[in-house]
């Protein structure tokens, strides 16, 4: 469920060139050490399959994070703060050039991979580093609620279930977290930032995306609903032959405003992300996209427990009117109200079809915010309790307009924390006071395969060293 980010990837870069530290001559070689770990782990996440992406996460957040202490006491060198109660002295030599290749700014030319944009600052050096931290927590989210989404496999159980979710909360608000202290530090600045994914509206839209989905997992923990569908839907279960589907009773109505505290911080996020701009400080649409999908799952979602709580209380008319809600805010219509074949109904069809595929091959999966599973629930709701009122209870189902007005606020059950910032400790600081053993050029480093720059191979049976007498590989027929 949460969005499935991609991590930036950066250029070579030695701190040495821009910096000279005269308290600690080797935290420059140092800082260029481990940076140098941390863009080869991003390039090498960047080349492998989808299905290895997820177990190499905690190898790049262990990276960072030996990285960050560094960069923080370098910053924290040149404004001659304490590391540590140690003085650190860093002192700007020329202007630093690094490059970032962005991943949340809009394509500016469609099915191209996005250009690299220069950072002169080391501020904004930080601000790609720690937003590559929240990135990879709400992947490592993601991989942990993945089990629960395949539909191939043993079901999982309640134990199980209850763990992937707590794990993939705790993941989430540390992504929260990150992006708040980055949202909390951009307002000091007063430089523009090179692209739109550090700048302060996008931290903020992030820290509001990430405690949203979290606030909505603390509602999936005790829902029963999604369990009993997708357990519905796996061709692996048998519990169906000797066992009913245990659906206890939630308490609906405390739900239901989790769900609408959710939709308002998916709303703000929305609304920060769609005053960036055009052109190079636009967002891409799937981003756009994905959190109007969430507002909308929240809500539908909200309107699922009011109509929960209404069938608890013998209301079937409400509750079914309370479905025709959550359907409404979908975007899809009721099968009472369209019958026969319908247009809509096979494309929603279709897309279930695709999103199952996309699950089972944990590629781009829940890109649609949980929309799909939420309407196969809300449907399953529906064709029960319709069953019962046509034979039994023969309420009238009022117009989902008068209940919609009747929503109450939304309740927050989470609050984000305060991020802490690594810090060097006293004995690496001591370590760093020697000279330098070696240098941190890179200059001399060949480009690597992200770039746009092609690299010729010889040609095949061709005597080393003899390709530039070949003729040119063009795709031309004349010449």
């Amino acid at each position: 469920m949460p969005f499935p980010f991609t991590l930036p990837t950066t250029s070579s870069f030695s701190f040495s060139s821009s910096f000279i530290c005269e308290s600690h001559p080797s935290l420059t070689l140092n800082a260029s050490t481990h940076r140098g770990v941390v863009k080869d782990s991003l390039k090498k996440h960047k080349r492998l399959p989808a299905t290895s992406q997820g177990p190499n996460l905690p190898s790049i957040l262990s990276n960072i994070n030996s990285y960050l202490p560094y960069l923080l006491a370098i910053d924290a060198g040149l404004s001659n703060k304490a590391v540590s109660g140690e003085e650190v002295s860093v002192v700007l030599t020329s202007t630093p050039t690094i490059e970032w290749r962005p991943t949340l700014s809009d394509h500016a030319v469609p099915g191209k991979e996005i250009a690299r944009v220069k950072v002169q600052s080391l501020e904004y050096e930080l601000f790609f580093i720690l937003s590559t931290v929240g990135y990879t927590h709400t992947l490592l989210a993601r991989s942990s609620l993945h089990p629960l989404y395949v539909t191939t496999g043993v079901p999982l159980g309640t134990q199980e279930r209850t763990t992937a979710i707590t794990t993939a909360t705790r993941h989430l608000l540390d992504a929260a977290s990150v992006h708040d202290y980055l949202a909390r530090r951009a307002e000091g600045l007063t430089t523009a930032p090179p692209c739109a994914d550090i700048t302060q509206s996008t931290a903020r839209a992030m820290s509001l995306l990430a405690l949203a989905e979290a606030t909505l997992l603390a509602v999936l923990k005790d829902d029963p609903y999604p369990a009993v569908v997708a357990q519905d839907r796996n061709d692996n279960d048998r519990e169906w032959m000797y066992k009913a589907p245990e659906i206890p009773k939630v308490r609906a109505h405390l739900f239901a405003r989790l769900c609408l505290a959710a939709a308002d911080h998916a709303a703000q996020a929305s609304s920060l992300c769609q005053s960036s701009g055009r052109g190079a400080s636009k967002l891409n649409e799937g981003l756009l996209r994905y959190l109007e999908d969430f507002r909308k799952t929240s809500r539908a979602k909200a309107c699922r427990f009011f109509g929960i709580d209404a069938e608890l209380s013998g209301q079937t008319g409400n509750a079914l009117g309370w479905l025709r809600c959550g359907l409404q805010e979908l975007g899809f219509e009721s099968k009472e109200t369209k019958k026969g074949l319908s247009l809509g109904r096979m494309k929603k069809d279709w897309s279930e079809r695709r999103e199952d595929k996309k699950v089972e091959r944990g590629t781009n999966w829940g890109a649609d915010a949980g929309k799909l599973e939420e309407t196969r629930v809300i449907e399953m709701l529906d064709a029960k309790w319709t069953k019962i009122n046509d034979t039994m209870l023969t309420q009238a189902i009022p117009a989902p307009g008068t209940l919609l007005a009747t929503l109450p606020s939304g309740r927050d059950i989470h609050t984000i924390k305060p991020y802490q910032l690594p810090e060097l400790g006293r004995e690496s600081l001591e370590a760093m006071r020697a000279p330098p053993d070696r240098s941190d050029d890179f200059d001399d480093e060949q480009p690597s395969s992200d770039d746009e720059r092609a690299v010729v191979a010889t040609p095949v049976g061709a005597f080393p060293g003899t390709h530039d007498e070949y003729r040119s590989p063009s795709t031309r027929s004349y010449y």
